[in-house]
């Protein structure tokens, strides 16, 4: 019989620890998630200045802290729902119409 892998909290770690359970196995460090964060702050970056660089909003948004890292561990639901696109999984939010199916 196979065993059930589960990654032990370290930190403020969930998303890495969530994946890696989820996924039943290491598949997911802290630069790897990372990673993905700066992928989506470039990418939010260059929607930004579509804009105008010089745009008060641009500026501002500059100014601003990733939303999708922070230094504690925490990694937004866009960086999870990337990382599990990788393995070809889609996340679907439990209060979307498609994660409520034909329940009504």
């Amino acid at each position: 019989m196979e065993s059930i892998f589960h990654e032990k909290q370290e930190g403020s770690l969930c998303a890495q620890h969530c994946l890696n359970n989820l996924l039943q196995g290491e598949y997911f460090t802290p630069v790897d998630l990372s990673s993905i964060a700066h992928q989506l702050d470039e990418e939010e970056r260059m929607r930004m200045a579509e804009g105008g660089i010089g745009s008060e909003e641009y500026i501002t948004f500059l100014q601003q802290p990733s939303g999708n890292m922070d230094d504690s561990g925490f990694f937004s639901i866009q960086v999870i729902s990337n990382a599990l696109s990788v393995w070809g999984l889609e996340l679907t939010l439990f209060n979307s119409r498609e994660g409520r199916g034909s329940v009504e």
